[in-house]
């Protein structure tokens, strides 16, 4: 019987999109393309998640592979990539729906410390029952290791689990670690559907 519901935060709770800082301060669709590679795909971001490195300082490494004159911009984007995050349509609702239904809600979030600056303008952490974000634990989704603290920390059974996330890879790491989910494509409705 499933008890807990466990929320990826990017793209299911707040949406994540480059493109919204990338469009506002990269004018040339060429160099927008470079700054998405180097920065948002580049090992720095996943340095970032994982707690070794802050957002400021990934422009370190990122700068040296980025023409000198793009820094301006990839400076811009480096510290301001969080004015995208802004809640998903309905998934404010559908928490709240989740509460109310009496399951116990949580965060499991592939996140560099910036999380706690943008995510509780979402909703309070306390909010939540729990919340691990993997810049704290230095793991990231879909390291079996990550959902296993989880379970751990907030002393869940994974049977009783049910994860949610909008990378097939994510949820496929939380099924290793016993816990059921589904992919998120943006239905909310059919999130009700599959945890009843």
């Amino acid at each position: 019987m499933i008890k807990n519901i466990i929320f990826d935060m990017g793209n299911v709770l707040l949406s994540y999109n480059p493109d919204v800082c990338l469009n506002r301060f990269v004018q040339d669709e060429e160099d927008r393309a470079i700054i998405r590679k180097e920065l948002f795909e580049g090992p720095e971001w996943v340095e970032g998640d994982l707690g070794l490195i802050t957002d400021a300082e990934r422009f370190d490494g990122v700068s040296r592979r980025v023409p000198p004159r793009l820094h301006g911009a990839l400076r811009s984007c480096t510290l301001e990539w969080m004015m995208c995050m802004k809640p998903v349509p309905g998934a404010k609702e559908f928490t709240e729906y989740v509460k109310e239904a009496g399951y116990r809600i949580y965060v499991l979030s592939n996140a560099s410390t910036s999380f706690y600056d943008y995510f509780p303008g979402f909703a309070p952490l306390d909010y939540f029952d729990g919340v691990v974000v993997s810049c704290d634990v230095h793991v990231v989704k879909p390291d079996i290791r990550i959902y296993e603290h989880l379970l751990k920390t907030c002393g869940l059974n994974p049977e009783e689990c049910f994860f949610i996330d909008d990378m097939e890879a994510n949820v496929e790491g939380a099924k290793k670690a016993g816990i059921a989910g589904a992919v998120f494509r943006g239905s909310f409705e059919e999130m009700k559907g599959l945890i009843g």
